[in-house]
């Protein structure tokens, strides 16, 4: 049943991808920011462990009730929640036209559009690599950390993994601002990513240039800032026999970061051959749960 409601979710976010209006997370966003005014000191920890609990404990614990209360509504609700929780059909509308402003030769749209899906200087962005990365690091932030809790906590367990993913998107810097406030967001995001995103890697490997993959994780993903984002960047650069990270600028300032994988610096076509390991991983997450469950109840 997990892997049918898994299936149907994956069906659902593909065929009608992200709603246009009245988008949940845009409501869990605007409930983000009047909260964080009313409770925000910026060097005030237990503040920012206070605001994760009421924005992220309440509402999951309400739905894990109404799918223990309505049994009868219980895959309805899964479903429904796991749609919410993903995002694999989204990480192909951001991608994919990225890839098209550079092979249009639309250098400056290419930079406008990455700089969308990630954190840098518009100016300063090279696009292909920029957005290979991204993807790559999304896959597993919004596609698989969500299905991992899926099978772990059913739709409410995708559900809080997407809120708390949401928050340390919100409140997880290393600034002036959110390095006390942002601290519980970010570590209680690192520790729901830390089993998805292990996975994750596998997978990548797995699909990739295995050896390489598993030879750039070990050797470099430790380097890397984020507990998580380094071994899916790595392993997933290495899969596809690219070279990711090095310097970037955020804010004015540039930053030299790890590099990642090995071989040539990632181009436009490198864009639609992350998003199809991405798919790859997918199908294979849907066929190991699904042997898994036949095994189960055989």
């Amino acid at each position: 049943m997990t892997t049918v409601l898994m299936a149907a979710a994956l069906a659902i976010d593909w065929l009608l991808g992200e709603p246009k209006r009245w988008h949940p997370l845009v409501g869990f966003g605007n409930l983000t920011k009047g909260l964080e005014a009313r409770l925000y000191r910026q060097h005030s920890r237990l503040r920012g462990v206070l605001g994760v609990v009421l924005l992220v404990v309440p509402i999951t614990l309400v739905t894990a009730w109404l799918r223990g209360r309505f049994i009868v509504l219980a895959p309805a609700i899964d479903i429904a929640l796991l749609t919410f929780a993903i995002g694999h059909r989204s990480l192909h509308d951001h991608a994919r036209p990225i890839a098209a402003a550079l092979q249009a030769s639309e250098q400056a749209l290419a930079q406008q559009l990455t700089a969308r899906i990630v954190s840098r200087d518009s100016a300063a962005i090279d696009p292909a690599p920029a957005a290979t990365e991204s993807v790559l690091e999304n896959g597993n932030d919004g596609v698989f950390g969500a299905l991992f809790w899926f099978v772990m906590l059913g739709g409410p367990g995708a559900l809080l993994f997407r809120l708390v993913n949401t928050l340390d998107a919100m409140w997880g810097y290393r600034n002036a601002r959110y390095l006390y406030f942002g601290w519980a967001a970010a570590r209680f995001d690192d520790l729901l990513n830390w089993p998805a995103a292990r996975l994750t890697a596998l997978s990548y490997a797995l699909l990739g240039q295995t050896r390489l993959a598993l030879r750039c994780w070990s050797e470099q993903a430790a380097h890397w800032d984020s507990p998580n984002a380094g071994p899916v960047m790595s392993a997933g650069a290495g899969a596809l026999g690219l070279r990711l990270g090095g310097a970037a600028r955020y804010e004015g300032e540039w930053h030299q970061r790890p590099v990642l994988g090995a071989g040539d610096v990632a181009a436009a076509e490198d864009i639609e051959r992350a998003l199809q390991l991405v798919r790859r991983s997918v199908l294979l997450w849907l066929a190991v749960t699904g042997i898994t469950e036949l095994a189960v109840h055989a």
